[in-house]
């Protein structure tokens, strides 16, 4: 007897794919640091800038992308944003000074990468599904984390043999790769195809494309800035990308690296995290749809400052059973974030949750960016990261009170 299966998992399916290359290019930053460094001398805090400014464009065009998704399609934006990567990526081979750096792999990938963010995902999420919401924000988050860390061994494997030149081509030709099977797989509506959007009841006609996306995307986030909990979601979300993209996924290859680990293993390391992160962020997933999104966010807050807190201490040349099992639980807690904060966006600001969340992951992305540059800052004056770690489980301590205090305000921008 054939199954049919509705469209709308085949649509999660690709979005995973184009969430996956565009993921590869979030973590690869922190494997150039090194080869960088000694091929132009430049220092940690120079190949810093380009870092944050990637991350903070990541994070400004999230919303943008979002309101763009309503005004040309998901099929338009998505193909645009894995060309810019693929170009950026491109470009940043020809480097030979760090302008040129900030310009390649600063703007052109972090706007790519930006486009195709979890507020893409989330975008998609909303058209094509009325349940199991959850369950898919956290599979495609899992997917969007598999691609930024399951490629980071090989990319070692090919700096420490070829060049880190060859791995950033790579990187362009995965982009690459992905445009045409998005073109020719994804639509942008259930309706186009007269379908409704799974789990729902009654069929849903396509919305008019809306214009003046910047606009929009403005006018949300002045709305919703008047809000308690918009600040309280981006100063949550802030703390999650300094805790995670700014510090980890930047530094912790250097970091690992002054202690005598090979980049290689450190990568591994990297790999088991991205890995268990599969398993974690499904299981929010899961979690979100049945208990209370602010306890959630509050206990992985809470775990991961526990288990910054005791990474310097495990910090040697070869891995040990305690770097093991701050792997998986780091692992299991990382991006396990993004699914109930993408439904408190959703609780608390209805149809705009999606780009309004586009906004709370600027706050992710400038938080990022400011520890990425910063982490990079300390460790040329210090001569170590044991203190960026510290402060990182600070600030994540911080994270899981203030998680506690979103409330839904009275009214809801629209």
């Amino acid at each position: 007897m054939r199954i049919e299966v509705h469209r709308a998992w085949w649509v999660a399916a690709v979005t995973a794919l184009v969430v996956v290359a565009a993921g590869a290019c979030a973590t690869a930053a922190g494997l150039l640091v090194t080869p960088l460094h000694r091929e132009f001398g430049w220092s940690r805090a120079t190949i810093g800038v380009a870092v944050s400014v990637n991350m903070v464009l990541y994070g400004l065009t999230a919303p943008f992308s979002a309101a763009l998704v309503d005004r040309f399609g998901i099929r338009r934006v998505a193909v645009g944003a894995l060309l810019l990567i693929a170009a950026g990526a491109g470009a940043t081979t020809a480097v030979s000074a760090s302008w040129q750096l900030v310009a390649g792999w600063g703007v052109l990938v972090g706007i790519g990468c930006g486009a195709l963010a979890m507020t893409f995902a989330a975008t998609v999420t909303h058209r094509w599904f009325a349940a199991r919401r959850g369950l898919v924000t956290g599979f495609l988050t899992a997917a969007s984390v598999f691609g930024q860390f399951a490629f980071l061994p090989v990319m070692s494997w090919v700096i420490d043999h070829f060049a880190w030149r060859s791995a950033t081509v790579g990187l362009a030709l995965l982009a690459l790769a992905a445009a045409p099977l998005t073109w020719s797989v994804f639509r942008d509506h259930p309706a186009d195809l007269g379908l409704r959007p799974y789990g729902a009841t009654a069929f849903e006609p396509k919305p008019h494309p809306e214009p003046g996306a910047a606009r929009r995307a403005l006018r949300l986030l002045l709305d919703s800035a008047r809000t308690g909990p918009f600040w309280l979601l981006a100063g949550t979300f802030a703390i999650c990308g300094a805790s995670t993209n700014g510090i980890m996924w930047t530094h912790f290859a250097s970091a690992a690296h002054d202690h005598g680990m090979p980049t290689t293993i450190a990568a591994s390391v990297l790999a088991i995290i991205g890995v268990v992160n599969v398993v974690g962020t499904i299981a929010s997933g899961w979690l979100t749809d049945r208990f209370s999104p602010r306890l959630l966010l509050a206990a992985y807050y809470g775990l991961r400052g526990v288990s910054l807190l005791f990474l310097p201490s495990l910090l040697a040349p070869a891995v040990q059973p305690g770097m093991v099992a701050f792997a998986v639980l780091f692992g299991l807690l990382d991006v396990a974030t993004v699914p109930p904060t993408i439904a408190l966006c959703r609780e608390v600001f209805g149809a705009g949750g999606a780009i309004v969340f586009g906004w709370v992951s600027t706050a992710h992305q400038v938080g990022a960016g400011l520890v990425a540059l910063g982490g990079g800052v300390a460790r040329d004056v210090m001569g170590s990261y044991d203190a960026v770690w510290i402060s990182a489980a600070v600030l994540c301590a911080m994270g899981a009170l203030l998680a506690t205090a979103i409330k839904k305000p009275a009214l809801q921008p629209v």
